[in-house]
């Protein structure tokens, strides 16, 4: 048996001990979610008949774009069905052509990201189709209970499974996958996305005014560690299993080799730019799931932002820059007011401009000299 089989059966053996460790309990506790739930005081909800919530089957779509749905929720909760296929691909992340054996939802780096509202339930169907070599589950920051739903996805390769949990918490959360021994691993190969848990009343500045976008875009910022051989150079491994070991070792010294968002150095920019008109509200979700991160927006500001992502906070206002923690999704909220091109990076300039964090936004518009103007074309002294 080569090193590459043995590694993936002590993984699925290791994980289904540690399933079955845990299902037993989990699985005792999760028998009354159809008749009772715990309110944040501890104490119990009104039953809820699962069976007679409306469902809605959710189409996803490839960052940096979004699944069509409502800002304000219409009617009551709601079962919102989605399906993310593992795909474990090897994918390009620069003009020289380095490789990645990444591991991925739904074959994007990040994975799509999933819209809610507030006491609506996510019902996923998570795949892991048998051309896969490796073990996954699924990590909701979402969830409550279960290692955020790790301790009841995890499937081997050619195997299936369904998760629903509630969504009581509004904001924008990480999902990344879990398996037992090998977190970081699987996250730093790209396998992570992020979900949003809009109010059912829509977002709001904290003061009762109503905070409406055009549009939204989704920025996954990821770090890579790519080994080297002896001479330097990036190294090219056949599958995920056979650039394990030298990949730990590059982790282990916490120095990526590329930063980059949406999988790949310029994948935001160019052709591929996100695009708005001038007055078009721009809602930027922008995740980490492993390291910190400082959004910024050259040319431009977070107006309202939700810098740990979560809703029920108060926006911070008019911010040049913002932090965002690693394993956190962030929000913010911007109106365009000038034509141009915006570059939106990582402030770490070093992660910016030498490691990949860089996208940009083109805008169209009418230019207007108030807001800034050319007094004196550069000359001679």
């Amino acid at each position: 048996m080569n090193n590459t089989l043995q590694m993936t059966r002590r993984t699925m053996l290791t994980g289904a001990a540690v399933a079955g460790a845990l299902t037993p309990i989990l699985v005792a506790g999760t028998a009354h979610a159809e008749d009772e739930h715990a309110t944040p005081q501890g104490g119990k909800s009104a039953p809820v008949d699962i069976s007679k919530l409306p469902r809605e089957k959710v189409e996803l779509v490839k960052p940096p774009f979004v699944h069509i749905h409502d800002q304000k929720a219409k009617g009551g909760p709601k079962i919102k069905e989605f399906t993310l296929t593992i795909k474990e691909q090897k994918m390009v992340l620069d003009k020289e052509g380095t490789e990645v054996n990444a591991m991925t939802f739904d074959g994007s780096v990040p994975g799509p990201l999933m819209v809610v509202h507030q006491d609506d339930y996510v019902e996923l169907t998570l795949v892991n189709p048998e051309t896969n070599t490796m073990q996954h589950n699924i990590d909701f920051h979402a969830a409550t209970g279960g290692l955020g739903g790790g301790a009841l996805t995890v499937v081997n390769p050619g195997e299936s499974t369904v998760l629903r949990f509630k969504a009581t918490k509004a904001g924008v959360f990480v999902y990344h996958c879990a398996p037992p021994g090998m977190v970081p691993w699987h996250v730093t190969s790209g396998m992570n996305g992020a979900i949003m848990v809009l109010p059912r009343e829509g977002l709001t500045d904290g003061h009762g005014k109503p905070i409406v976008y055009d549009k939204v875009y989704y920025v996954g910022e990821q770090d890579f560690y790519i080994p080297r051989d002896e001479k330097g150079n990036f190294k090219k491994y056949d599958s995920p299993g056979e650039a394990y070991a030298d990949t730990v070792e590059v982790m282990k010294k916490l120095v990526p080799t590329h930063i980059v968002f949406n999988g790949a150095v310029g994948a935001l920019t160019g052709e591929n730019a996100m695009t708005a008109k001038v007055g078009e509200t721009v809602l930027i979700i922008h995740s980490q799931a492993n390291r910190d991160t400082r959004p910024h927006l050259i040319g431009g500001h977070g107006e309202y932002v939700w810098a740990t992502g979560k809703f029920a906070n108060v926006p911070d206002v008019d911010q040049e820059t913002w932090f965002i923690p690693g394993g956190t999704a962030g929000a913010a909220v911007y109106t365009f007011a000038q034509p141009g091109i915006y570059a939106y990076v990582n402030h770490n300039l070093i992660e910016a401009f030498e490691l990949g964090a860089a996208a940009h936004f083109k805008v169209t518009g009418d230019w207007n000299d108030d807001l800034m103007t050319s007094v004196k074309a550069p000359s001679g002294a």
